[in-house]
């Protein structure tokens, strides 16, 4: 997520402030039934209204654009007043005086993209304790921070989609390579691990011959991904599991003699790889549907606002039209498979 996060700033702090602080004197409807079964909690949100505050990582971040959106959809539609605030630049502490604003205005629930898993946890420990639920989303927090993570994939899903999508691109046969981000990222060796067990138990046929790491750097990425052609003339695949990545290795074979014969996937954003799906460099790369996710995260928060869940495992809800949830095991709620983008769908999509 870090091309997300480098992404144009929006509006002021001091107006995310001033923003917040009239959204929660609203005078907002009470609550509303998310068709929850958990045992309840507190049960002491009564009739109190209802204001719940999107946090993101940083205003003016088209993604989060798209997912508090989602956010702001679903608590108007449950009764809710809505409001959005955050800071210019995504530093880990930045997020603390947002949340200090919240606990004090007494909002419902805290809906967060956390910066720092640390930085923000002694604010987020004050607002809990003033009776201010915490969900995070995208980002989460150290478990005893929040009431409950928001998950947009787990990584054994965003390994076999991509690995998945690949091998029907190439016939499920043939020598493919990583474009890795850094050799030390955590969540990209994890997600390469997984791959490599479903490549061995899947695709018997598809070899990986190299994996390489542009740093999540574009031109690093760019170059590693020319070196990778030259080093292997059989290639037959790339798989880049990272924004930074896809988009350099796309750029590189939108103008080389390999386009439309080296099938290049991996996790993007819609902006970023639009004129590479339309251009036919690239057939469908994949990411979460941020939108879903706000979506998801507002309506837990709700029900977690409204005691209708405590987010212990078990505990179920219903959140809109995305259907039924049920909380897993370290208070986290899994949203679901990545989301493919290819030619007939990607113009839906603006982050």
């Amino acid at each position: 997520m870090r091309t997300l996060t480098r992404l144009l700033d929006r509006r002021t702090a001091l107006l995310g402030v001033a923003t917040l602080s009239l959204a929660l004197t609203m005078t907002a409807c009470g609550k509303a039934d998310t068709g929850s079964s958990g045992d309840g909690g507190s049960g002491d949100s009564g009739d109190k209204a209802l204001s719940i505050v999107f946090l993101p990582k940083n205003l003016g971040n088209p993604y989060f654009d798209a997912s508090d959106a989602g956010g702001k959809k679903a608590v108007e539609a449950l009764g809710g007043t809505f409001s959005e605030v955050g800071p210019q630049t995504a530093s880990p502490d930045a997020q603390v005086q947002y949340i200090n604003t919240a606990a004090q205005q007494h909002a419902s629930a805290i809906v967060l993209s956390a910066n720092d898993p640390k930085a923000v946890g002694s604010a987020l420990t004050q607002a809990k304790s003033s009776g201010t639920k915490i969900v995070t989303f995208d980002s989460d927090t150290e478990a005893q921070y929040r009431d409950l993570f928001v998950n947009q994939a787990s990584p054994e899903g965003i390994a076999k989609a991509q690995v998945d999508g690949l091998a029907e691109q190439i016939g499920d046969s043939g020598e493919i390579a990583i474009l890795s981000a850094s050799a030390n990222a955590t969540n990209q060796n994890a997600w390469i691990d997984l791959m490599k067990k479903d490549l061995e138990a899947d695709h018997p046929n598809i070899k990986l011959v190299d994996t390489v790491y542009g740093n999540d750097d574009d031109q690093t990425s760019f170059d590693k991904t020319a070196a990778l052609l030259k080093n292997h003339p059989n290639l037959k695949g790339i798989i880049s599991p990272t924004t930074v990545g896809i988009a350099a290795a796309a750029r590189y074979l939108s103008t080389s003699k390999s386009k439309g014969k080296v099938a290049l996937t991996g996790l993007g954003t819609p902006n970023q790889m639009r004129k590479f799906v339309e251009d036919g460099t690239v057939t469908e790369f994949y990411l979460w549907n941020p939108t879903d996710l706000g979506t998801l995260a507002a309506y837990a928060a709700v029900a977690l606002a409204n005691g209708e869940i405590t987010g212990k495992e078990g505990d179920k809800f219903t959140a809109g039209d995305l259907g039924d949830y049920t909380v897993g095991a370290d208070n986290t709620v899994l949203l679901g498979d990545p989301t493919g983008f290819n030619k007939d769908n990607i113009a839906d999509f603006d982050f």
